[in-house]
């Protein structure tokens, strides 16, 4: 029904022109009835909250009465009605009821509610791995990361307390399937916790000739990022200033890198390091594989979020004009984060799966890239755990290997990550981290982002991989590899202090 059904001196039945109400200014109506279009905002809200309503139109009034004490319907008006009054009805009896004669009742026009969609769902919660950000972003976290990858049944016999499968390997050739894998973070989540305490020890750390690092490390290194985050408020609440504005003026070099990068907002430090990696000439080809392909669904969700958000450009997007062939097809994949997340197992499904990838490489000449991509870009990890240990079984050799004979370059990289990450992902953390640290000189960059990450997460795996790998302890290797307050800082955030 439209908004008014019948128009005053208008026959009953004739509707009224559809037009909207009210109508947009200049008095010309919208060429469609009703109330303008939503317009979806990135966030969950609408720009376009709803218009009240019209109000029913006022009812015709019905023809006066005659006065009372006079004769006649009609007073009497010399040649303007006939001579014989009696021709016409009476006064109450030519008229038909009001109530049938005109619109029904306000409760019969449309809700306004009812003409719009319901509002947008987006954007999902942010992963518990992710702090609240002041600007925005998705809830708060639990004091630890998800335990999500990988977890499955653990092997016959195997100790519930063990951490991975032989000797912290994985499992794959060995009998059963992978063990669960536990997650250990070296920095927790300071019990009682007082930013504005905090806040001041840094004033006073920073105010005045010379700067206070010892302060500085000790309370930013032994508090997570969520409470970083209420420090800098309480910061600027009591004095204000910028906390990270006066940490950049009072320190240098990488260790005012360190700082910065500790007290960014996550989702918000892995969209500039996105960013960072596809800005200008070349690509840093293994700050997104490290990212996209270890990443959960929704931790990549608000990654992205948080890149359009401060690029005005989509991550797919950029992505798109800084890879080509196959490893923009695997990045492309895992950005649109649609891994199936049930943990959910099916032997028989794994077994296909793994004659299907035998098909798609070692059994053919050439390779069919789509098969590797869509098989490790859709199955859970508890799933892909099982495809990778039936291959074994086809084929006698690891996955990887097959990785390393029919792929190269970035595509062989980004697809031996997601195996790696998702049968061990602590050793996969542990190799980046010594890659950064070998040979001549030092990826700064790399070593901040994985340090200050990994230590809200599975530091303690990390570190137990790193020595059974590399035969000295991350400690050390950081020791060896950097100075000053910065090798402080790190080493206060790997728990080595």
């Amino acid at each position: 029904m439209s908004y008014g059904q019948y128009q005053s001196g208008q026959t009953p039945g004739a509707p009224y022109p559809q037009q909207s109400y009210p109508p947009p200014s200049g008095g010309a109506p919208y060429p469609n009835a009703g109330y303008p279009p939503i317009n979806p905002n990135a966030f969950g809200h609408t720009s376009n909250m709803p218009m009240f309503m019209p109000q029913p139109m006022p009812l015709p009034t019905y023809p006066p009465s005659a006065p009372s004490g006079h004769g006649t319907s009609y007073p009497p008006s010399s040649g303007g009605y006939p001579s014989n009054p009696s021709s016409y009805p009476a006064t109450n009896q030519g008229y038909p009821p009001a109530p049938s004669a005109y619109p029904p009742a306000p409760s019969s026009y449309p809700q306004a509610a009812s003409a719009y969609p319901p509002a947008p769902s987006a954007y999902p919660q942010a992963p518990s791995a992710y702090p609240q950000a002041p600007s925005g972003y998705p809830p708060a976290p639990s004091a630890h990361p998800p335990t999500g990858y990988p977890s499955v049944p653990l092997a016959p016999g195997a100790s519930p307390g063990g951490s991975y499968g032989r000797g912290g390997q994985s499992s794959v050739g060995s009998s059963g399937p992978y063990t669960r894998i536990k997650r250990t973070p070296t920095v927790v989540p300071a019990s009682p916790f007082d930013p504005r305490a905090d806040a001041e020890i840094l004033r006073k750390a920073m105010k005045g000739f010379g700067t206070d690092e010892k302060a500085i490390i000790n309370v930013l290194a032994h508090r997570p990022n969520a409470q970083r985050l209420q420090i800098a408020v309480q910061f600027k609440t009591l004095y204000g200033k910028d906390l990270i504005k006066d940490l950049k003026s009072e320190t240098t070099g990488n260790f005012e890198n360190l700082l910065v990068a500790m007290m960014t907002p996550l989702p918000e430090y892995y969209a500039k390091q996105l960013h960072d990696a596809m800005q200008g000439l070349g690509t840093d080809e293994n700050v997104l594989i490290e990212v996209l392909c270890t990443k959960s669904n929704q931790e990549i969700m608000v990654i992205r979020q948080a890149y359009q958000a401060l690029y005005y450009r989509t991550l797919e997007e950029d992505l798109k004009g800084d890879t080509s062939g196959t490893f923009k097809r695997l990045m492309v994949s895992l950005c649109n984060a649609c891994r199936d997340e049930s943990m959910a197992v099916d032997q028989n499904s794994a077994r296909a799966d793994a004659q299907a990838l035998l098909r798609a490489g070692e059994l053919r000449l050439g390779t069919d890239e789509s098969t590797f991509n869509m098989v490790l870009c859709q199955r859970n990890w508890a799933q892909l755990q099982l495809i990778f240990q039936e291959y074994y079984n086809l084929t006698g050799h690891d996955i990887e290997e097959a990785i390393k004979n029919e792929f190269s370059g970035n595509s062989e990289d980004g697809l031996l990550a997601v195996v790696r990450s998702i049968k061990n992902q602590p050793a996969f953390f542990a190799k980046l981290l010594n890659k950064s640290m070998k040979g001549l000189g030092t990826n700064d960059n790399d070593l901040i982002r994985l340090v200050v990450t990994r230590s809200e997460i599975d530091m303690v795996e990390i570190k137990r991989e790193y020595q059974s790998h590399y035969g000295e302890s991350l400690a050390e290797a950081i020791k060896g590899d950097c100075s000053g307050d910065y090798k402080k800082c790190l080493l206060h955030l790997i728990g080595e202090a």
